[in-house]
Protein backbone atom coordinates (compact mmCIF):
# COMPACT_ATOMS: atom_id res chain seq x y z
CA UNK A 1 0.00 0.00 0.00
CA UNK A 2 1.45 3.42 -1.00
CA UNK A 3 0.41 5.01 2.22
CA UNK A 4 2.95 2.29 3.96
CA UNK A 5 5.28 3.67 1.38
CA UNK A 6 7.94 6.32 3.54
CA UNK A 7 10.12 9.25 2.15
CA UNK A 8 12.68 11.35 3.02
CA UNK A 9 12.10 14.58 1.22
CA UNK A 10 14.12 17.09 3.37
CA UNK A 11 17.95 16.69 4.31
CA UNK A 12 19.37 19.14 7.13
CA UNK A 13 22.87 18.17 8.14
CA UNK A 14 26.37 19.57 9.85
CA UNK A 15 29.44 17.49 9.98
CA UNK A 16 33.01 17.86 10.51
CA UNK A 17 33.62 18.60 6.79
CA UNK A 18 30.57 20.21 5.56
CA UNK A 19 27.18 22.04 6.21
CA UNK A 20 25.03 20.86 3.35
CA UNK A 21 24.60 17.53 1.94
CA UNK A 22 26.50 18.58 -1.39
CA UNK A 23 29.46 20.18 0.71
CA UNK A 24 29.32 17.23 2.61
CA UNK A 25 29.17 14.45 -0.11
CA UNK A 26 31.92 16.76 -2.19
CA UNK A 27 34.43 16.18 0.43
CA UNK A 28 33.75 12.60 1.30
CA UNK A 29 34.52 11.96 -2.83
CA UNK A 30 37.50 13.87 -2.19
CA UNK A 31 39.22 11.72 0.71
CA UNK A 32 38.88 14.90 2.89
CA UNK A 33 38.82 14.46 7.14
CA UNK A 34 37.34 16.86 9.63
CA UNK A 35 38.89 15.55 12.45
CA UNK A 36 41.11 18.29 14.02
CA UNK A 37 43.00 18.73 16.92
CA UNK A 38 40.89 20.27 20.59
CA UNK A 39 40.96 20.94 24.02
CA UNK A 40 38.77 19.53 26.04
CA UNK A 41 38.93 20.07 29.92
CA UNK A 42 41.34 18.57 32.38
CA UNK A 43 42.76 16.35 29.35
CA UNK A 44 44.21 19.00 27.18
CA UNK A 45 44.84 18.18 23.31
CA UNK A 46 42.86 15.46 21.87
CA UNK A 47 41.20 14.45 18.63
CA UNK A 48 37.70 15.36 17.41
CA UNK A 49 35.67 16.31 15.01
CA UNK A 50 34.67 19.34 15.35
CA UNK A 51 31.45 21.07 13.33
CA UNK A 52 31.30 24.89 12.26
CA UNK A 53 27.87 26.22 11.50
CA UNK A 54 26.56 29.23 11.67
CA UNK A 55 24.43 29.14 14.54
CA UNK A 56 22.43 32.24 14.39
CA UNK A 57 20.82 31.28 10.75
CA UNK A 58 17.75 29.94 13.04
CA UNK A 59 18.72 31.07 17.11
CA UNK A 60 18.64 34.74 18.88
CA UNK A 61 22.41 34.92 20.73
CA UNK A 62 19.72 34.48 23.93
CA UNK A 63 18.49 31.02 22.82
CA UNK A 64 21.70 29.83 22.07
CA UNK A 65 22.95 30.76 25.64
CA UNK A 66 19.63 29.54 27.66
CA UNK A 67 19.68 26.15 25.27
CA UNK A 68 22.29 23.37 24.44
CA UNK A 69 24.84 22.87 22.24
CA UNK A 70 22.91 19.20 20.92
CA UNK A 71 19.38 21.58 20.61
CA UNK A 72 21.62 24.27 18.53
CA UNK A 73 22.60 21.44 16.13
CA UNK A 74 19.26 20.07 15.90
CA UNK A 75 17.48 23.40 15.61
CA UNK A 76 20.17 24.36 12.89
CA UNK A 77 19.13 20.65 11.07
CA UNK A 78 16.09 20.57 11.71
CA UNK A 79 15.48 23.86 9.51
CA UNK A 80 17.38 23.27 7.11
CA UNK A 81 15.58 19.83 6.17
CA UNK A 82 12.49 21.55 6.04
CA UNK A 83 13.57 24.81 3.85
CA UNK A 84 15.17 22.17 1.94
CA UNK A 85 11.75 19.99 1.44
CA UNK A 86 9.92 22.48 0.33
CA UNK A 87 7.23 22.34 2.61
CA UNK A 88 4.75 25.61 2.44
CA UNK A 89 5.64 25.73 6.21
CA UNK A 90 3.41 28.69 7.27
CA UNK A 91 0.49 26.63 6.20
CA UNK A 92 1.79 23.53 7.71
CA UNK A 93 -0.67 22.16 10.22
CA UNK A 94 1.72 22.00 13.01
CA UNK A 95 0.31 19.49 15.58
CA UNK A 96 0.42 17.00 12.89
CA UNK A 97 4.49 17.17 12.74
CA UNK A 98 6.27 15.02 15.00
CA UNK A 99 10.49 15.61 16.08
CA UNK A 100 11.92 12.40 16.72
CA UNK A 101 15.90 12.81 17.64
CA UNK A 102 18.70 10.18 18.20
CA UNK A 103 20.94 10.88 20.70
CA UNK A 104 23.71 9.01 22.85
CA UNK A 105 23.86 10.79 25.98
CA UNK A 106 22.58 14.07 27.52
CA UNK A 107 23.10 16.50 30.13
CA UNK A 108 26.96 15.59 30.72
CA UNK A 109 27.84 18.34 29.31
CA UNK A 110 25.45 20.81 31.29
CA UNK A 111 26.80 19.25 34.47
CA UNK A 112 29.90 19.46 34.04
CA UNK A 113 30.09 23.01 32.65
CA UNK A 114 27.72 23.47 36.35
CA UNK A 115 30.24 21.15 38.67
CA UNK A 116 33.22 23.40 37.40
CA UNK A 117 31.71 27.06 37.75
CA UNK A 118 30.60 26.75 40.98
CA UNK A 119 34.11 25.14 41.65
CA UNK A 120 35.06 28.90 41.41
CA UNK A 121 32.89 29.56 44.25
CA UNK A 122 33.48 27.13 46.90
CA UNK A 123 31.40 25.00 45.24
CA UNK A 124 27.85 27.19 46.43
CA UNK A 125 25.48 26.23 45.14
CA UNK A 126 23.63 29.59 44.74
CA UNK A 127 25.47 30.17 41.59
CA UNK A 128 24.33 26.68 40.02
CA UNK A 129 22.26 27.91 36.94
CA UNK A 130 18.31 28.02 36.92
CA UNK A 131 18.30 26.89 33.23
CA UNK A 132 20.11 23.50 34.49
CA UNK A 133 17.01 21.08 34.41
CA UNK A 134 15.12 21.70 31.05
CA UNK A 135 18.57 22.15 29.52
CA UNK A 136 19.34 18.39 30.78
CA UNK A 137 16.31 17.20 30.14
CA UNK A 138 16.34 13.64 27.99
CA UNK A 139 13.87 15.46 25.74
CA UNK A 140 16.07 18.40 25.12
CA UNK A 141 17.04 18.44 21.66
CA UNK A 142 13.91 18.18 19.99
CA UNK A 143 12.13 19.90 22.66
CA UNK A 144 14.45 22.79 21.45
CA UNK A 145 13.37 22.39 17.70
CA UNK A 146 9.87 22.08 18.86
CA UNK A 147 9.87 25.25 20.69
CA UNK A 148 11.88 27.28 17.85
CA UNK A 149 9.48 25.73 15.00
CA UNK A 150 6.44 26.22 16.54
CA UNK A 151 5.85 22.34 16.31
CA UNK A 152 3.14 21.23 18.16
CA UNK A 153 3.00 17.64 17.49
CA UNK A 154 4.79 14.86 19.36
CA UNK A 155 8.35 15.03 20.26
CA UNK A 156 10.37 12.19 21.31
CA UNK A 157 14.76 12.30 22.13
CA UNK A 158 15.27 8.95 21.38
CA UNK A 159 18.19 7.17 23.62
CA UNK A 160 19.68 4.26 21.77
CA UNK A 161 23.66 5.07 22.63
CA UNK A 162 25.25 5.02 19.01
CA UNK A 163 22.38 3.36 17.06
CA UNK A 164 20.44 6.41 17.70
CA UNK A 165 20.28 7.91 15.00
CA UNK A 166 18.87 5.29 12.89
CA UNK A 167 16.55 5.14 15.68
CA UNK A 168 14.85 8.69 14.88
CA UNK A 169 14.21 7.53 11.02
CA UNK A 170 13.00 4.05 12.40
CA UNK A 171 10.73 5.73 15.18
CA UNK A 172 9.38 7.95 12.37
CA UNK A 173 8.06 5.70 9.70
CA UNK A 174 6.17 4.24 12.53
CA UNK A 175 4.47 6.88 13.56
CA UNK A 176 3.64 7.95 10.10
CA UNK A 177 2.57 4.37 9.39
CA UNK A 178 0.39 4.39 12.58
CA UNK A 179 -1.49 7.88 11.28
CA UNK A 180 -0.01 9.52 14.63
CA UNK A 181 1.79 12.49 12.59
CA UNK A 182 1.93 13.38 8.58
CA UNK A 183 5.59 14.94 8.59
CA UNK A 184 8.52 13.64 10.43
CA UNK A 185 11.51 15.70 12.06
CA UNK A 186 13.81 13.02 11.95
CA UNK A 187 17.37 11.84 12.32
CA UNK A 188 20.39 12.12 15.08
CA UNK A 189 22.84 14.56 16.88
CA UNK A 190 25.71 14.86 18.76
CA UNK A 191 27.70 16.88 21.48
CA UNK A 192 29.62 14.74 22.44
CA UNK A 193 33.05 16.32 21.94
CA UNK A 194 31.81 18.99 24.61
CA UNK A 195 32.05 16.88 27.86
CA UNK A 196 35.32 15.78 28.48
CA UNK A 197 34.14 12.77 30.34
CA UNK A 198 33.67 10.92 27.10
CA UNK A 199 37.21 11.66 26.55
CA UNK A 200 38.12 10.57 29.53
CA UNK A 201 36.36 7.10 29.53
CA UNK A 202 37.35 6.17 26.22
CA UNK A 203 41.31 6.90 27.68
CA UNK A 204 40.35 5.28 30.51
CA UNK A 205 39.48 1.89 27.98
CA UNK A 206 42.12 2.49 26.07
CA UNK A 207 40.07 3.53 23.06
CA UNK A 208 40.73 6.57 22.34
CA UNK A 209 42.68 7.89 18.93
CA UNK A 210 46.10 9.44 18.91
CA UNK A 211 47.86 10.23 15.91
CA UNK A 212 50.36 12.98 14.82
CA UNK A 213 48.42 13.97 11.84
CA UNK A 214 44.35 14.77 13.08
CA UNK A 215 43.08 13.78 9.44
CA UNK A 216 44.76 10.02 9.79
CA UNK A 217 43.47 9.19 13.31
CA UNK A 218 40.37 7.37 12.18
CA UNK A 219 41.41 3.91 10.93
CA UNK A 220 38.51 1.69 11.06
CA UNK A 221 39.40 -2.23 9.95
CA UNK A 222 43.47 -0.89 9.54
CA UNK A 223 45.61 -3.04 11.32
CA UNK A 224 47.41 0.34 13.09
CA UNK A 225 43.87 1.76 14.85
CA UNK A 226 44.13 2.77 18.14
CA UNK A 227 40.84 3.66 19.16
CA UNK A 228 37.76 6.39 18.41
CA UNK A 229 37.47 9.87 17.41
CA UNK A 230 34.63 11.62 18.92
CA UNK A 231 32.72 13.84 17.01
CA UNK A 232 29.84 15.93 17.01
CA UNK A 233 27.15 16.47 14.70
CA UNK A 234 23.37 16.10 13.51
CA UNK A 235 21.82 14.66 10.12
CA UNK A 236 18.07 14.95 10.28
CA UNK A 237 15.28 14.71 7.21
CA UNK A 238 11.72 15.42 6.55
CA UNK A 239 9.96 12.27 6.40
CA UNK A 240 6.85 11.73 4.70
CA UNK A 241 4.17 9.06 3.40
CA UNK A 242 4.43 8.76 -0.33
CA UNK A 243 1.01 9.89 -1.05
CA UNK A 244 1.86 13.42 1.05
CA UNK A 245 4.72 13.90 -1.13
CA UNK A 246 3.54 13.04 -4.70
CA UNK A 247 0.62 15.78 -3.52
CA UNK A 248 2.82 18.37 -3.20
CA UNK A 249 5.33 17.95 -6.07
CA UNK A 250 8.29 17.00 -3.92
CA UNK A 251 11.52 16.31 -4.44
CA UNK A 252 12.09 12.72 -3.09
CA UNK A 253 15.68 11.70 -1.84
CA UNK A 254 15.17 8.49 -0.96
CA UNK A 255 12.21 5.85 0.68
CA UNK A 256 12.84 3.68 3.60
CA UNK A 257 11.94 0.10 2.60
CA UNK A 258 13.41 -1.61 6.21
CA UNK A 259 14.63 -1.38 9.05
CA UNK A 260 15.16 -3.69 12.63
CA UNK A 261 16.47 -2.88 16.26
CA UNK A 262 17.54 -5.60 18.65
CA UNK A 263 19.69 -6.49 21.19
CA UNK A 264 23.25 -8.65 21.78
CA UNK A 265 22.24 -9.13 25.84
CA UNK A 266 25.91 -9.86 26.01
CA UNK A 267 27.92 -7.47 27.42
CA UNK A 268 27.99 -3.37 28.30
CA UNK A 269 30.36 -2.89 25.52
CA UNK A 270 31.92 -5.82 23.61
CA UNK A 271 29.45 -6.26 20.44
CA UNK A 272 27.88 -9.29 19.12
CA UNK A 273 28.36 -10.12 15.45
CA UNK A 274 25.42 -12.93 15.24
CA UNK A 275 23.08 -10.23 17.31
CA UNK A 276 24.49 -7.83 14.25
CA UNK A 277 23.94 -10.27 11.40
CA UNK A 278 20.69 -11.06 12.87
CA UNK A 279 19.29 -7.54 12.92
CA UNK A 280 20.44 -6.74 9.21
CA UNK A 281 18.66 -9.89 7.82
CA UNK A 282 15.53 -8.73 9.96
CA UNK A 283 15.83 -5.26 8.30
CA UNK A 284 15.91 -7.04 4.66
CA UNK A 285 13.18 -9.44 5.18
CA UNK A 286 11.29 -6.62 6.45
CA UNK A 287 12.39 -4.99 2.93
CA UNK A 288 11.13 -7.92 1.49
CA UNK A 289 14.66 -7.96 -0.34
CA UNK A 290 17.73 -10.48 0.31
CA UNK A 291 21.42 -9.67 0.31
CA UNK A 292 22.18 -9.79 -3.67
CA UNK A 293 19.38 -6.68 -3.81
CA UNK A 294 22.22 -4.40 -1.52
CA UNK A 295 24.27 -2.18 -3.35
CA UNK A 296 26.03 -0.33 -0.76
CA UNK A 297 27.07 -1.73 2.87
CA UNK A 298 27.54 1.08 5.25
CA UNK A 299 29.58 -0.19 8.08
CA UNK A 300 29.08 1.20 11.51
CA UNK A 301 33.44 0.45 12.51
CA UNK A 302 34.30 2.78 14.94
CA UNK A 303 38.35 2.06 14.93
CA UNK A 304 38.04 -0.57 17.95
CA UNK A 305 39.67 -3.66 17.47
CA UNK A 306 36.59 -5.38 18.44
CA UNK A 307 34.31 -4.03 17.33
CA UNK A 308 35.70 -4.04 13.64
CA UNK A 309 36.03 -8.14 13.70
CA UNK A 310 32.63 -8.42 15.15
CA UNK A 311 31.02 -6.20 12.53
CA UNK A 312 33.58 -7.82 9.45
CA UNK A 313 32.25 -10.90 10.78
CA UNK A 314 28.56 -10.18 10.19
CA UNK A 315 28.96 -8.71 7.05
CA UNK A 316 30.55 -11.57 6.07
CA UNK A 317 28.36 -14.25 7.20
CA UNK A 318 25.54 -11.85 4.93
CA UNK A 319 27.24 -10.33 2.26
CA UNK A 320 30.32 -12.99 1.46
CA UNK A 321 29.15 -13.84 -2.16
CA UNK A 322 27.18 -10.16 -2.65
CA UNK A 323 27.97 -7.41 -5.06
CA UNK A 324 27.27 -5.03 -2.36
CA UNK A 325 30.38 -2.83 -1.55
CA UNK A 326 31.14 -2.04 2.36
CA UNK A 327 32.60 1.34 3.07
CA UNK A 328 32.74 3.48 5.99
CA UNK A 329 32.06 7.17 7.05
CA UNK A 330 33.66 7.98 10.05
CA UNK A 331 37.24 7.58 8.87
CA UNK A 332 36.17 11.14 7.75
CA UNK A 333 34.30 12.40 10.36
CA UNK A 334 35.03 10.11 13.85
CA UNK A 335 31.82 9.16 15.45
CA UNK A 336 29.60 11.44 15.52
CA UNK A 337 27.69 8.74 18.33
CA UNK A 338 23.76 9.85 18.36
CA UNK A 339 24.19 11.61 15.30
CA UNK A 340 26.51 8.78 13.43
CA UNK A 341 23.57 6.46 11.88
CA UNK A 342 22.07 9.63 10.50
CA UNK A 343 25.23 11.39 9.43
CA UNK A 344 26.68 8.15 7.64
CA UNK A 345 23.16 6.89 5.69
CA UNK A 346 23.11 10.65 4.41
CA UNK A 347 26.76 10.74 3.28
CA UNK A 348 25.85 7.60 1.13
CA UNK A 349 21.96 8.71 -0.38
CA UNK A 350 23.57 10.83 -2.61
CA UNK A 351 24.87 7.71 -5.01
CA UNK A 352 21.57 7.18 -6.20
CA UNK A 353 22.18 9.61 -8.28
CA UNK A 354 25.95 9.78 -9.03
CA UNK A 355 26.52 6.28 -8.52
CA UNK A 356 29.70 6.22 -6.58
CA UNK A 357 30.89 4.65 -3.45
CA UNK A 358 32.55 6.78 -1.21
CA UNK A 359 35.88 5.18 0.05
CA UNK A 360 36.64 3.96 3.80
CA UNK A 361 40.36 5.98 4.05
CA UNK A 362 43.20 5.34 6.14
CA UNK A 363 42.89 2.39 5.42
CA UNK A 364 46.49 1.21 4.30
CA UNK A 365 47.24 -1.74 6.10
CA UNK A 366 43.53 -4.25 6.25
CA UNK A 367 43.60 -5.87 9.65
CA UNK A 368 43.25 -9.41 8.42
CA UNK A 369 40.90 -10.51 10.73
CA UNK A 370 38.60 -7.88 9.49
CA UNK A 371 38.71 -8.77 5.61
CA UNK A 372 35.87 -7.82 3.90
CA UNK A 373 34.64 -8.51 0.30
CA UNK A 374 34.25 -5.49 -1.80
CA UNK A 375 35.61 -3.02 0.98
CA UNK A 376 35.98 0.30 -0.78
CA UNK A 377 39.80 1.86 0.07
CA UNK A 378 41.21 5.05 -0.11
CA UNK A 379 39.28 6.08 -3.03
CA UNK A 380 35.85 6.20 -4.71
CA UNK A 381 34.89 3.04 -6.65
CA UNK A 382 32.37 3.86 -9.84
CA UNK A 383 29.40 1.30 -9.42
CA UNK A 384 27.64 2.82 -12.08
CA UNK A 385 24.30 2.55 -10.55
CA UNK A 386 23.32 2.07 -6.96
CA UNK A 387 19.23 1.17 -6.05
CA UNK A 388 20.03 0.17 -2.62
CA UNK A 389 21.87 1.38 0.57
CA UNK A 390 21.95 -0.82 3.97
CA UNK A 391 23.53 1.40 7.00
CA UNK A 392 24.27 -0.57 9.81
CA UNK A 393 24.50 1.21 13.15
CA UNK A 394 24.92 -0.12 16.84
CA UNK A 395 25.80 0.79 19.92
CA UNK A 396 26.62 0.61 24.10
CA UNK A 397 25.00 -1.65 25.89
CA UNK A 398 24.21 -4.27 23.01
CA UNK A 399 21.99 -2.07 20.39
CA UNK A 400 22.21 -2.54 17.35
CA UNK A 401 19.99 -0.70 14.53
CA UNK A 402 19.88 -1.04 11.09
CA UNK A 403 18.07 0.77 8.21
CA UNK A 404 17.68 0.50 4.19
CA UNK A 405 16.89 3.13 1.79
CA UNK A 406 15.76 2.42 -2.26
CA UNK A 407 16.30 5.03 -4.79
CA UNK A 408 12.95 6.08 -5.22
CA UNK A 409 11.41 4.11 -8.21
CA UNK A 410 7.57 5.57 -8.31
Amino acid sequence: MDQDRIVITGIGLTSPNGNSLGEYRQNLLAGKSGVVNYETRYMGPVLAGVCSFDELRYQKKKDIRRGTRAGSIAVYCANEAVRDSGLDWPNVARDRVGVYIGITEHGNVETENEIYEISKFQYDTKVWSHHHNPRTVANNAAGEVTLNMGITGPHLTLGAACAAGNAGFIHAAQMLRLNEVDIAVAGGVSESIHTFGIFASFAAQGALATHEDPTKACRPFDLNRNGIVVAEGGGICTVERLPDALARGARIYAEIIGYAMNSDARDFVLPDANRQAECMQLAMKRAKINADQIDIVSSHATATEQGDIEEASALRRIFADSHAVINNTKSFIGHAMGAAGALEMLGNLPSFDDGIAHATINLDDLDPRCALPNLVINQPRELGRVDCILNNSFGMLGINSVVIIRKFQG
